[in-house]
């Protein structure tokens, strides 16, 4: 029996089509792996993640060394969940660093800054809200500052 060429093309196509759709709605596993996790139907809620919020920072000179300075400003910026960053400029030296909530305060942290030449500057703070504070700040060199946040 001698079947022609188009006949057998036909066939191996039909046949090639016929596989594919079979297998289309399948995942194939190779045998010894693990089949993979399916996502569930379930959908879960996200809490918001809080804004970072940045606020002025303005150190008033409360002793004599300080008043050389002048009023200095900075900035705090807040992750909202008791810690940010904190940055200033006192004599041409930049400073850097973190403020910190102490735990199971309510609204007290303190704020440690080092200098671009090597000097540190530290504070101690409370917020009376949530964008409002105040505190005091001292240079390692003795200067002191009264600090107010917000407003």
């Amino acid at each position: 029996m001698n079947i022609p060429r188009s006949v057998t093309f036909v066939r191996l196509a039909l046949a090639a089509t016929l596989s594919a759709t079979a297998l289309s709605g399948c995942y194939v596993v190779p045998l010894g792996q693990p089949a993979p996790n399916l996502p569930s139907q379930q959908s879960y809620a996200v809490a918001p993640v809080p804004v970072a919020q940045t606020f002025s920072a303005r150190l008033y000179p409360s002793n004599a060394e300080a008043a050389r300075y002048g009023t200095i400003g900075g900035t705090v910026t807040s992750d909202m969940n008791g810690r940010g960053h904190f940055n200033a400029q006192i004599g041409g030296e930049q400073f850097q660093g973190e403020a910190t909530r102490v735990a199971g305060s309510r609204g007290t942290g303190v704020a440690n800054a080092t200098g671009s030449r090597g000097g540190n500057l530290s504070c101690q703070y409370t917020m009376n809200s949530a964008t409002l504070g105040s505190g005091q700040c001292v240079l390692n060199s003795g200067p002191a500052f009264t600090m107010h946040i917000g407003g």
